[in-house]
């Protein structure tokens, strides 16, 4: 009887050491499912800090291998690279982003070289020889924290396909044997062409070199809490340099059921722009035009501007030309547009020529629109003390004005300098001038 309970405690104890040693081959062979997530998200998340070269090549390494693995690229503030930290990333060519790439700034600061004549950012099915521009889906590029895009020391080129280095906008390129002479859409700095379902958010760009955000035929996206800061120009070496067409958001041919909000600050040109032109010269790939993709009309209303909400606007042009400029041409729309808010922040500085512009009678842009090409377009809720409140120099049909205050600036609230037979069924309401000065 006395043997039995020794038994017990001798069978107890090798069944503790069988437990405890499965346990321990299991820990070696498997983790525990709370470490197992957190391997999982570790290894989900990519850096250019994992490779080797210049750092464009670097975040470009990063960006093919996060999609290969159905993971996210995070640009940290620190770049760790050939044996020394800093708190910079220099571009020499742009970060092409490829289709389900979600692109991270962390706190970071990425900056142009002198060396770039190149976007800052651009989807990867198009540039420089691309005729055939492949669509790409799910592109996400998200700002965490406070984070920079900056121009370039020294830019080599800026301006649009129009303007000529050195004698019209600033580009170390001018008069040099074997490079362009003019800008084009290399110019400028997040470039996305057919693209659909989409985000670019939370960023602050500084010193462009022309349009800092332009978006060709993407569909079901949003561009949302984006400041920028540029002024038209800037001192370079101690010398004051004219920088052109320093937009901040531009959508062109065939963008659609795309949300912009939440925009501030100031730019050299329009602050937001929705631009629909034709140029049948200018095919996909060429460096001839600032666009990267053709600038032709496919018809059936393909390339028509439609289904876009703007909200929020808080910001300025420096340049004194317009904050928000709705421009169509030739045959190309813009219509179901919803522009709620917009608060004219210039101050005492530079009076811009419009809070809005809709259409443009110069022929260079085509003329007058006539009268169905600019239609359903809901315009509330803007303060300006612009020369024009709402400057109609188009044409606009089948539309609502309503809640604009024009202070500090004489005139009416709305110009209608193509005349009143270029408008039609449209319905204004509850339009105010309030010229008395300020105190």
């Amino acid at each position: 009887m006395t043997a039995r309970p020794a038994r017990s405690v001798f069978t107890a104890a090798i069944l503790i050491f069988v437990v405890t040693s499965l346990a321990a081959v299991a820990e070696k062979e498997a983790l525990p499912p709370p470490q197992m997530a957190a391997a999982a998200v570790s290894a989900s998340v990519t850096t250019p800090n994992d490779f080797e070269g210049s750092d464009s090549e670097r975040i470009n390494k990063a960006i093919t291998a996060a999609a290969a693995a159905g993971g996210r690229v995070v640009i940290p503030k620190l770049n760790v690279g050939e044996g020394a930290v800093r708190d910079l990333w220099l571009l020499d060519s742009a970060i092409l982003v490829q289709s389900g790439t979600t692109l991270e700034l962390e706190n970071c600061h990425i900056k142009l070289s002198d060396r770039c004549r190149d976007n800052f950012i651009r989807s990867g099915n198009c540039g420089v020889g691309i005729t055939d521009i492949a669509p790409m889906s799910d592109i996400h590029i998200a700002g965490v924290g406070s984070v920079l895009l900056e121009g370039a020391d020294h830019p080599r080129a800026t301006g649009d396909a129009a303007k000529t280095l050195g004698e019209h906008s600033y580009g170390t390129d001018a008069g040099a044997a074997g490079e362009k002479q003019t800008g084009d859409w290399r110019n400028i700095g997040i470039l996305l062409a057919f693209v659909e379902r989409f985000s670019v958010e939370n960023l602050r760009i500084k010193d462009s070199h022309c349009w800092a955000i332009s978006l060709e035929r993407c569909a079901f996206g949003r561009v949302r809490d984006i400041d920028f800061a540029s002024e038209g120009g800037k001192m370079i070496d101690g010398v004051s340099k004219t920088i052109l067409n320093q937009d901040g958001v531009d959508l062109r041919q065939g963008c659609h059921d795309i949300a912009i909000e939440n925009i501030t600050g100031h730019t050299g040109d329009d602050l937001v722009a929705l631009t629909n032109i034709l140029h049948e010269d200018r095919p996909a790939g060429s460096t001839i035009s600032t666009m990267v993709s053709a600038g032709n009309n496919r018809g059936d209303g393909m390339d028509d501007i439609r289904n876009v909400t703007l909200r929020n606007v808080r910001g300025h042009c420096a340049g004194g030309h317009h904050i928000v400029r709705f421009l169509n041409a030739s045959g190309l729309k813009i219509h179901d547009v919803i522009f709620d808010g917009l608060i004219d922040t210039s101050g005492s500085g530079r009076r811009d020529r419009a809070a809005l512009k809709i259409g443009d009678s110069n022929p260079k842009w085509g003329g007058v629109t006539p009268l169905g090409d600019t239609y359903r377009i809901l315009v509330s809720n803007i303060m300006s003390r612009a020369e024009h409140t709402i400057l109609i120099a188009g044409s606009l049909s089948e539309s609502v004005i309503t809640n604009v205050i024009k202070y500090d600036a004489p005139g009416d609230p709305i110009t209608y300098e193509s005349g009143p037979e270029n408008v039609r069924n449209v319905e204004v309401a509850n339009v105010r001038s309030l010229n008395a000065p300020r105190e």
